[in-house]
């Protein structure tokens, strides 16, 4: 286990680590944090997502169409839309994700376990 992932972060992609703040039966939230230049690579889950920038920017692709978030704005992900994620610069997002997402918090269990 990496000392990133000691302290609770698990790393996604090269560049990018998440960690759960909280999950309720219908809801959660995880904080994102990517490195200046990191990719989130297209992808799609039938979970909804909120994403929220708090600090850096962000360029959030969905369905095709670029949307470049400051700190304080959010985004809308539907249901099984595809979507990739680039940092323009060392960022913090909050994503929300209704429901929970199941294979996360999988990641989360074992992480704790070792």
């Amino acid at each position: 286990m990496t000392e990133t992932e000691s302290s609770g972060w698990i790393t996604m992609f090269a560049g990018v680590r998440r960690r759960t703040l909280v999950a309720g039966e219908r809801m959660m939230q995880i904080v994102v944090a990517l490195d200046n230049g990191a990719h989130v690579p297209e992808h799609r889950h039938p979970h909804e997502q909120i994403a929220h920038v708090l600090r850096g920017r962000l360029r959030l692709t969905l369905a095709g169409t670029a949307h470049d978030l400051d700190p304080g704005e959010s985004l809308y992900i539907p249901s099984n839309v595809p979507h990739s994620a680039d940092a323009l610069e060392e960022a913090l997002v909050l994503d929300t994700f209704s429901p929970p997402r199941e294979d996360m918090l999988a990641q989360d269990e074992e992480r704790t376990k070792n």
